[in-house]
């Protein structure tokens, strides 16, 4: 199973990347009714800005949306040793 981010629901029950005791989405609508562009920038500027991009990359792959993960995983650089 893919690691999703598991947000803290005592401080924000509502939050949009809460799953239920199967790993389910519980508030898909939310993601589904987004746009491609308002979605990205929700990942990228908004709710999702602080989680890695492993768990970027499982979330757009749960919601059909894998084809948005190069706009919204930030690039890691590594520099030379």
């Amino acid at each position: 199973m893919a690691k999703f981010y598991q947000p803290d629901l005592g401080a924000n029950p509502d939050d949009p990347f809460a799953r239920d005791a199967d790993g389910k989405l519980v508030r898909r609508t939310f993601w589904l009714d987004m746009s491609d562009r308002s979605l990205v920038l929700a990942m990228t500027q908004g709710v999702g800005a602080n989680i890695t991009n492993g768990q970027k990359r499982a979330h757009l792959d749960d919601i059909g949306r894998a084809h948005l993960v190069d706009q919204v995983c930030v690039q890691e650089i590594i520099p030379p040793e």
